[in-house]
């Protein structure tokens, strides 16, 4: 089995498709599909949406909810959670090594929680 698609609610979807534009860009990340309410990307592997919600009530971050994508190297996990705080996000956890892996965690323009992780490579 593997997981189809996910989709986080915004209140805004101008900033929050603005956000995500720019935060994917250059990363094999591409735009597939827009409408009013609700625009898609996808990856190799995954296909992500920013949605107004359907039931036309407020967005709210999902406590306990995350986001994980999963990055090449350390080096890609410090680009990613630099470039998410710089276009607006906030720390939920700065670049640092935590078991096996180098992740970092942020909160978008809606507070839902990202997390850019990346194995680590022993020296040889």
């Amino acid at each position: 089995m593997k997981l189809n698609y996910l989709v986080l609610g915004t209140n805004n979807l101008e900033a929050s498709v603005a956000f995500y534009d720019k935060l994917l860009e250059n990363d094999g990340v591409q735009k597939l599909m827009e409408t009013d309410r609700m625009t898609y990307w996808q990856g190799q592997d995954f296909t992500f949406a920013v949605a107004l919600p359907f039931d036309a009530q407020p967005a709210t971050k999902g406590n306990g909810s995350m986001l994980g994508f999963t990055l090449d190297s350390a080096e890609d996990v410090q680009r990613l959670y630099d470039k998410a705080i710089a276009l607006g996000a906030s720390c939920e956890g700065g670049v640092s090594e935590r078991g096996p892996y180098v992740s970092a965690y942020v909160r978008d323009l809606d507070h839902n929680k990202l997390c850019f992780g990346a194995m680590v490579t022993e020296a040889a």
